[in-house]
């Protein structure tokens, strides 16, 4: 008697395999469906990016733009920075 004759070889082994890929399929299609749903920055799973860092002389034009100092101040410390 021989495995083969009664299902038990590779028959059966061949169909074990593509009912756990079938629902292995079915499990990521779902998976992938949800987070298209959700959006991308729900998917992401990364932090939101930081603002880009300001420079000494962005900072000394918000402080000319807020009236923190005047005109000449200014001058003199854009001078100072080289710009």
């Amino acid at each position: 008697m021989m495995w083969g004759d009664y299902g038990w070889g590779w028959g059966m082994g061949f169909g074990m395999i593509s009912m756990v890929l079938f629902w292995v399929l079915i499990i990521v299609g779902i998976v992938v469906l949800v987070r298209w749903i959700a959006g991308p920055s729900a998917s992401s799973g990364l932090p939101p990016a930081p603002p880009p860092l300001k420079t000494a002389l962005d900072i000394l034009k918000e402080r000319y733009a807020r009236g923190e100092i005047d005109k000449q101040e200014f001058e003199e410390k854009k001078r100072d920075l080289g710009s």
